[in-house]
């Protein structure tokens, strides 16, 4: 296993250029199995997730080519294709689920165990399979796999009872190839389903209203090649304008797209950070001049356009140095306070209540032996850690691997103080 040991750093300076979106990524990656030419995928992030999703392809019988320094990825599934995806695979991660809407619509028949991934709540596939059975699919679970079959999809009027990011996607892939139209209401609106939907027309599917609350997906006999851009990572833009305020730094970060940062933009400020959209990217700078101190604030996640559950965990590792007492609700998944624990074990003061966290400020932390508990905590800790006095070992960091490129050797390039050790074994 690997680990970071992270000491108390300057303030972080420069600028940072932000990788391609990993959750816009691996859905698109899901979606080439319903293109009959060759597809090519242009900024994709180095990252232990894409290579899940890269080997489960390869399984299901498409041919794949990863030039990891350009960022490029070609894949091919003319060929056979298999109907079942592996359990090893699947059960790394939840984005392999993905793979259900197009091979069902693809090839009529699909085996998909039941996903994994981060363990950071309850995250039922119910909507996924209710959106295939409208379609047509008569769908079954055994033995921890979820079955589908239909000779042939058809469109029909489907609403999502909750704004799923990944039922939104996995349903809307599966009625490309539906005959007639598929009209998805309460869907999710994140710029990552947006990203898909352009992906897939480019392709030769038609989808009209993607990124509002209602998708209109027009069936159409088969898709193409297509040669696609992937959207900047929003949430790894986040992290690092985090990372300024609470290194009291001044960092920009570069390869963004401002609208999608609002709700994070928005709070950045209302703690007393200085945030700026420039011609390069998005600045954000701690106001020294002005006092300099963290305001306290609260935080509520929800669905996009709402601030993001995925910058939860960050967020708070600025909370937890602010004047004041600040509270985070989160909304989205019930057991997301996890690194609550590792927090205090550096001298955070939080104290849990039902699905908020209640901060009281401190002034100082200290560097302590923590481990990731999902991928988002674990960049939150090595956020806190930059800033703690002493040294901070930080363990179980494939969780961040799973989301973010080089991530030490970027917040390196800034001032930081931090490594990467392999293969240790933790003190007993």
């Amino acid at each position: 296993m690997a680990r970071f040991i992270i000491n108390n750093s300057p303030p972080l300076k420069g600028s940072v250029k932000i990788s391609g979106s990993k959750n816009a990524v691996l859905p698109i990656l899901a979606a080439s199995l319903l293109a009959e030419g060759e597809c090519v995928i242009r900024d994709v992030p180095c990252q232990s997730d894409v290579e899940t999703m890269r080997m489960l392809l390869e399984r299901l019988g498409a041919d794949l080519y990863w030039d990891k320094e350009a960022g490029i990825i070609q894949t091919l599934a003319s060929g056979r294709l298999r109907t079942e995806a592996e359990y090893e695979l699947v059960s790394k991660m939840r984005a392999s689920f993905l793979v259900m809407g197009p091979l069902l619509a693809r090839l009529g028949e699909v085996n998909v165990p039941l996903p994994g991934g981060c363990a950071i709540g309850a995250r039922p596939v119910d909507l996924h399979l209710k959106g295939f059975s409208a379609l047509g699919a008569q769908v079954m679970q055994e033995h921890g796999n979820v079955r589908a079959k239909a000779k042939r999809l058809k469109g029909a009027k489907i609403y999502l009872d909750f704004p799923s990011v990944g039922a939104t996607e996995n349903i809307m892939m599966a009625a490309v190839l539906a005959d007639g139209v598929t009209v998805l209401e309460n869907c999710a609106v994140e710029p990552e389903v947006v990203d898909l939907a352009n992906f897939l027309n480019s392709a030769g599917a038609e989808i009209r209203g993607a990124g509002t609350d209602t998708i209109k997906i027009t069936g159409v006999k088969s898709l193409s090649e297509a040669d696609h851009q992937v959207i900047p990572d929003r949430i790894e833009a986040g992290t690092f304008m985090v990372a300024a305020g609470v290194t009291k730094g001044d960092i920009t970060v570069t390869n963004v797209v401002a609208d999608h940062l609002k709700p994070l933009i928005a709070k950045l400020k209302e703690v007393n950070l200085d945030v700026t959209e420039t011609e390069a990217g998005v600045r954000v700078k701690y106001q020294e001049e002005k006092g300099g101190h963290i305001i306290a604030a609260d935080v509520k996640t929800l669905p996009y356009p709402g601030f993001p559950t995925d910058m939860q965990a960050q967020f708070m590792s600025l909370l937890i140095l602010a004047e004041g007492t600040s509270i985070v609700t989160e909304t989205v998944f019930e057991n997301r306070f996890m690194h609550v624990g590792e927090f205090k074990r550096m001298g955070a003061d939080i104290k849990i209540e039902s699905r908020s966290a209640v901060i009281e400020g401190v002034k100082n932390l200290t560097g302590a032996q923590v481990k990731a508990t999902d991928l988002r905590a674990g960049a939150a800790l090595a956020l806190a850690a930059l800033t703690a006095s002493g040294t901070t070992e930080l363990s179980d960091i494939y969780h961040i691997d799973r989301g973010y490129c080089n991530l030490a050797e970027k917040l390196s390039q800034l001032g930081a103080r931090i490594r990467r050790e392999e293969d240790f074994s933790e003190k007993k």
